[in-house]
């Protein structure tokens, strides 16, 4: 079993993590409704949600790349699903990125 402090610290990254993912996916939807404006600033908000979880994962690695004793951090399934959590809302908010810009080419073309 984990420990208390292993379950919380991948509790906080699936929760950054999944923030920044839902303003990610609201932010396309909006461009594809029209609002390009709109996507914009919720794609910010997406990036502000993942701060703190990019934050966590930074001191992590710098904890385990320390070598100091206790320094390495839990390894569990629960942390593992946070790393993945956090890595395709990494990518979601890139591609959201790259979905607005073509949404605000086809409505400059119509």
């Amino acid at each position: 079993m984990a420990s208390t402090d292993a379950i919380n610290t991948a509790m906080e990254l699936i929760a950054g993590a999944g923030d920044s993912r839902s303003y990610a996916l609201e932010a396309v939807m909006q461009a594809k409704a029209g609002d390009v404006a709109g996507a914009r600033e919720t794609l910010g908000k997406a990036k502000d949600a993942m701060i703190d979880a990019h934050d966590i994962q930074t001191s992590l690695l710098r904890a385990e790349m320390s070598g100091e004793p206790d320094s390495r951090t839990e390894l569990c399934l629960l942390m593992v699903h946070a790393q993945d959590h956090l890595t395709s809302a990494l990518l979601m908010r890139d591609l959201a990125a790259e979905f607005i810009d073509l949404y605000e080419r086809l409505q400059e073309k119509r």
